[in-house]
């Protein structure tokens, strides 16, 4: 990778993607895998969906509040992940897939180490809402971010013609000139 007069900046943008990236996922490791003091916990769900008609039952308010938790507990790696990647020039759907299969890893991976945790239950639909939220969050932040920067980066040029990508500048094609076969 070519290092250009904003590789320090790249750099450091990258640096702090990756700190609140993992500041982001203690948080969070604190909050799912502690263990409760509950009298009483209720079973397990893997049926899809089943957990949200429930929440629905409650009431909206309740509803709404339990939503809201499932979708903003892993809502911000859909931004922390694509700023720890550093990566201006990408497709956006190829982004959004990554992020999104990530998300959805990570929250598989907590929901899986919940089973050893006393109070803690797995939830199929909370790995849904989260995989939604950073879907969301990547959705609504991540292309205008990216647009921005890549609109400061045009403007710091100076009217010349800037390198966006991360490659080398490519010389001429060498010739290659045929050599016959040798006796």
């Amino acid at each position: 990778m070519r290092q250009g007069p904003d590789g320090q900046a790249v750099i450091r943008f990258r640096a702090a993607g990756v700190l609140l990236l993992l500041g982001h996922l203690l948080i969070v490791g604190w909050l799912t895998l502690r263990p409760l003091d509950v009298a009483w916990v209720s079973a397990a769900n893997f049926q899809p969906l089943a957990g949200i008609k429930a929440d629905l039952a409650l009431g909206p308010v309740e509803a709404a509040h339990r939503f809201g938790s499932g979708l903003l507990l892993l809502a911000p790696l859909g931004v922390l992940l694509p700023m720890a990647g550093g990566r201006l020039f990408v497709s956006p759907w190829a982004s959004l897939a990554r992020t999104v299969a990530a998300g959805a890893l990570i929250s598989l991976a907590i929901e899986l180490a919940q089973t050893g945790v006393a109070g803690q239950v797995v939830d199929v639909d909370s790995l849904l809402l989260n995989t939604v939220g950073v879907a969301l969050a990547h959705l609504l932040v991540v292309p205008v971010c990216r647009a921005r920067l890549r609109r400061g980066q045009r403007a710091g040029a100076g009217g010349r013609t800037a390198r966006f990508r991360d490659e080398a500048p490519q010389g001429s094609t060498p010739r290659i000139s045929r050599v016959g076969m040798a006796p």
